[in-house]
């Protein structure tokens, strides 16, 4: 089991910029695959980004391929998303979770044991 606290959320501008970051408990962070999930109001919650537990692939969502990066550093047992040019439909509750994934089954919440309380992302148009 690993717990997993969230941080670095807020408010830009449309085309700003944000770094959340995933603290997480355990000593075994390097085993496990790492995901970024995201919750709008009204919809279902949905994949952003998940990095292996070497951190050597890395897998997106197409809407944020080229301004989302996703990196973990696990001897501090955190992983980041760099949020760039955001977008107001970029605004959600954002999620980390942690689990055991392959490139075809990261982006299924079904994938992840483990998940952080949600941090509050917005970008105002």
């Amino acid at each position: 089991q690993v717990q997993l606290v969230e941080s670095g959320g807020g408010l830009v501008q449309a085309g700003g910029s944000l770094r959340l970051s995933c603290s997480a408990s355990g000593r075994t962070f390097g085993d496990y695959e790492m995901g970024w999930f995201r919750q709008a109001p009204g919809k279902e919650r949905e994949f952003v980004a998940a990095i292996s537990g070497g951190g050597r692939n890395t897998y997106y969502t197409d809407s944020v391929k080229g301004r989302f990066t996703i990196s973990r550093d696990n001897a501090k047992n955190t992983v980041y998303l760099q949020m760039n040019s955001l977008k107001p439909e970029d605004t959600a509750v954002y999620y980390c979770a942690a689990g055991y994934c392959s490139a075809y089954t990261c982006s299924l919440p079904s994938s992840y044991h483990n998940w952080g309380q949600g941090t509050q992302v917005t970008a105002a148009s």
